[in-house]
């Protein structure tokens, strides 16, 4: 038997004391809270089990112990017990081994497999039916005590400013798993690491990862329709352990070692300038609807966590996947609080992206509100004062907040550029005021409150619809391998196929194909915003049309490193375009054009004409546009003027002549882009520019961007 001692109430978790644990646990509506101690994660058993006595180990609501002897590494779980009255929102079961909420590692060698090796409650209205009395002591994944020293050497996080950042999302495993990637840890932190001269080249500066939090992999009940293989849950977007990066993403499989690989990860990130967002999924637990697996915050206290419906027994669910987390209950908040803090203190995390972001919006009945005090406090928030926070605003059960995020400083992905700029790249008629919106910062979202163009998430692709690639070779979606029968994902992405649905050797097809692509990079590279680009983008990752592949863990997903090479005028397209961005602050203003001159020169900061020179008639249907940006340095609210910059699109089928307005005095045009030639001459290098002398027009080809700079 160890020796105890009471404890204290805070912090919540185990914390590492002088000479042992202390443990201390949330639950309000429990009767008895149980620690068990493991000596493997295997271990169906804990050789020893300490009930937390309610007038010595409870302060209120939180149940607290400190056990002697013990040390980072060690492994636990809880019990609790307490009312099973599903009608009434209690689902206390003393049957389960359940997680802590703050665990901060969960063992990883044993089968995640909680819809068949850990037994779902069978739900009824009779409350006895709905009690499963079946242990899941074998099969859960053990809580692993973490000590959070580390040598950080002085790194701290590096907190770009936004209007600084190219955002490149990617999966720390598709990023590295394909046997092409050369990587001697595929599909790991470590990998991720071994990538690094790959992304410092590319030029990037943020690298945003998918769901890191702990998560099972095996909770799809769904097989491949051909092969019949178990499909699984790859993206990882259900969290269950919030603290706990995931195990299985570590190469070092010691006690913790996943907590370390992933801060050397960080660490070394850091130090070749890139920072590090991660994607979080506070909006719904991996627990699922009312027929979901107990593993821990549903046995811990279910009506504190998640928002019920009015029968209380049913969850709402605002977030597709059966539950919704109450993220408005004091308690909630806290724990969401306390998570980013420590990302941030312990682990140097930059920056946030909310998935489902508006449901952090939704009072405990599920309702949006005006001054959600979740949203305000986080953009409040003193220690997250340099963080990026980033908003998917938008959520399953119908809210659609795009430019109207309450809470402040937040910035938001914006799918209002995404689409329209889909569509005019496509060639869809009648888009020019839309796409102009956009790549001006899309003022009619963020000017209103305050918010400034770097608050607009700007992207094409996302991990959630077709990559680039696809977006040119696919006019819809092709999602069968998912067990689905294709009904999932969206039935909206503006993608074309340019005359072949899929693959071709039509020479043709895949010169438009390419120049669609190019067009779209700079699109997205040259608009006022912080861009976002979609891991493999760079030199043509496909998912076969698959614009949903979040059960395909195979190459699928994977990003083939083998299409360097065959997209490599891609790749260096790319590369050259980011570096031109981030080069030249006129496309790095942190203020909204005005149509104004402030500098004095005669020239307004921006200035939109048709092909003709003649200035725009927004209600035209043709997609022909030329916009002129003035890089004065008190236009564009830098320490140093910049170029000049015309830029031409023309999203039709046919080449047009373009009236190219006159250069300031004494200098002339060059061009840099010109998306309808072949590469090297698509993108010029820095010096490079090609002199157009005194030529007053320039044919635009089809389907094309031109950008000239004045010097």
């Amino acid at each position: 038997m160890m020796k105890t001692s009471p404890g204290k109430p805070k912090p919540l978790g185990a914390t590492v004391t002088g000479d042992g644990v202390q443990f201390a646990l949330f639950s309000r509506d429990a009767t008895a809270v149980y620690l068990a101690l493991f000596d493997s994660s295997t271990d169906a058993r804990p050789r020893e089990e300490i009930s937390l006595d309610p007038h010595r180990h409870r302060s209120g609501d939180i149940w607290h112990i400190t056990v002697d002897g013990l040390s980072a590494g060690a492994l636990y779980l809880f019990r609790v017990d307490g009312p099973h009255e599903p009608e009434e929102g209690l689902r206390f079961n003393a049957n389960k081994y359940l997680l802590d909420p703050y665990a901060k590692a969960l063992t990883a060698d044993h089968r995640w497999d909680f819809s068949h090796s850990l037994g779902y409650d069978t739900d009824s209205e009779d409350a006895d039916l709905s009690f499963s009395r079946e242990s899941n002591g074998e099969y859960v994944p053990k809580c692993i005590v973490i000590d959070d020293s580390f040598d950080w050497e002085g790194d701290q996080p590096l907190n770009y400013p936004l209007r600084f950042s190219v955002i490149y999302e990617t999966h720390v495993r598709g990023l590295t798993r394909h046997p092409s990637s050369g990587v001697r840890h595929p599909g790991t932190y470590r990998g991720v690491t071994e990538m690094i001269p790959y992304l410092k080249e590319l030029g990037i500066t943020s690298l945003e990862l998918l769901p890191i939090h702990e998560f099972d992999k095996h909770e799809l009940r769904r097989t491949h329709p051909v092969t019949g293989e178990k499909l699984t849950n790859y993206w990882g977007y259900s969290s269950i352990a919030f603290f706990a990066p995931r195990a299985r993403y570590a190469v070092d499989t010691t006690p913790g070692g996943q907590v370390r690989e992933f801060k050397q990860m960080v660490k070394e990130l850091h130090a070749a300038g890139i920072e590090v967002i991660l994607d979080v999924v506070f909006n719904h637990t991996g627990e699922g609807n009312e027929y979901g697996p107990t593993i821990s915050f549903r046995g811990i206290d279910n009506r504190v966590y998640y928002m019920l419906d009015e029968r209380r027994r049913y969850y709402k669910n605002y977030s597709g996947c059966g539950n919704t987390l109450n993220c408005n209950h004091p308690i909630v908040r806290a724990l969401i609080r306390d998570c980013l803090h420590y990302w941030v203190v312990e682990m140097h995390i930059d920056g946030f992206r909310f998935d489902l972001g508006s449901i952090l919006g939704r009072d405990q009945r599920g309702n949006l509100m005006e001054n959600p005090p979740m949203l305000e406090g986080i953009a409040e928030d003193p220690i997250l004062r340099n963080t990026k926070i980033i908003a998917e605003a938008w959520d399953a059960g119908g809210a659609y907040q795009v430019g109207w995020f309450p809470g402040g400083r937040w910035a938001e992905w914006n799918d209002r550029f995404r689409d329209d700029v889909r569509r005019f790249v496509r060639g869809d008629k009648g888009l020019v005021a839309d796409f102009a919106t956009r790549i001006s910062g899309s003022s009619d979202l963020y000017l209103r409150d305050g918010r400034k163009p770097f608050h607009s998430i700007n992207f094409v692709t996302s991990h959630d619809g077709f990559t680039l690639r696809d977006l040119v070779s696919y006019t819809r979606k092709h999602n069968e391998d998912n067990g689905e029968n294709n009904r999932d994902g969206h039935n909206h992405d503006y993608g074309h196929n340019y005359g072949v649905e899929g693959d071709t050797s039509n020479p043709n097809v895949l010169r438009v194909r390419r120049r669609q692509i190019k067009n779209f990079l700079a699109s997205l590279l040259l608009s006022l915003g912080t861009p976002m680009l979609l891991g493999g983008d760079e030199f043509g990752r496909t998912q076969r049309g698959n614009n949903n592949a979040y059960c395909q863990d195979n190459e699928i997903s994977w990003c083939d490193w083998d299409l360097l090479q065959q997209y490599a005028d891609i790749h260096r397209f790319t590369r050259i375009l980011i570096r031109f961005r981030l080069t030249h602050p006129a496309f790095l203003r942190p203020e909204f054009f005005t149509g104004r001159d402030s500098s004095y020169n005669a020239i307004p900061d921006i200035s939109w004409s048709d092909e003709t020179g003649r200035p725009m008639d927004w209600s035209s249907a043709r997609n022909l546009l030329a916009v002129l940006i003035d890089g004065s340095k008190a236009e564009i609210h830098a320490d140093r003027d910049d170029n000049d910059f015309y830029i031409m699109f023309n999203s039709t089928t046919r080449e047009h002549s373009f009236v190219i307005c006159r250069p300031p005095a004494g200098r002339r045009w060059y061009r840099v882009i010109d998306t309808s030639l072949d590469s090297p001459a698509d993108i010029v290098e820095p010096g490079a520019e090609v002199d157009l002398q005194d030529a007053e027009r320039y044919s635009v080809g089809a389907r094309t961007i031109v950008l000239l700079l004045a010097r």
